[in-house]
């Protein structure tokens, strides 16, 4: 198990775990991936961003990443019977 690195006296954090507990609503960082990754292919072809950032200096990766991180992408989860 890996400890937190302390630099200049300041604590680091899993970013996973910091990223879970601002999107309470995501189960896992999987989930979340999974939810960037379409949101980015949407963005890729043409969908607007939902979040305050220039497509020329961002990748539709980042876009979509904080678009999630902000609340801004709705999703279900379908279960399988």
């Amino acid at each position: 198990m890996a400890k937190a690195v302390e630099a200049n006296n300041i604590p680091q954090t899993d970013t996973a775990t910091t990223r879970h507990a601002v999107v309470p609503e995501i189960d896992s960082k999987y989930r979340m991936i999974i939810i960037a990754a379409q949101r980015s292919k949407q963005l890729q072809r043409g969908a607007r961003p939902r979040v305050e950032m220039d497509m020329a200096r961002h990748k539709p990766t980042r876009i979509a990443i904080d678009e999630v991180l902000h609340g801004k992408v709705s999703f279900s989860v379908i279960e399988r019977e």
